[in-house]
């Protein structure tokens, strides 16, 4: 009888948010409210697979934070002196 090797392990399963994490943390710096949602939904795929996004949890934290900050500039009025006032 002849013996047979059995194959060998394949490469182990990739996280399924990695990719979009990333792109939801480059987006976070430009485009907050984008990158926060791509971020949360990058997040979400990983915690369902049974991984830990950093890159997502990342980008959530950058978006977010970037987020409030416009929001209260703009509500404030600290960036009328940019365009002008009128």
């Amino acid at each position: 009888m002849a013996q047979y090797q059995a194959y060998p392990p394949g490469p182990p399963p990739a996280d399924p948010g990695r990719t979009l994490g990333i792109v939801g943390l480059i987006l976070a710096f430009f485009c907050s409210l984008i990158g926060l949602i791509i971020s949360i939904i990058a997040y979400r795929q990983s915690q369902q697979a049974g991984y830990k996004n950093n890159i997502a949890l990342a980008g959530i934290i950058v978006g977010a934070v970037s987020l409030a900050f416009g929001l209260i500039l703009q509500f404030t009025g600290a960036l009328a002196g940019l365009w002008g006032s009128g």
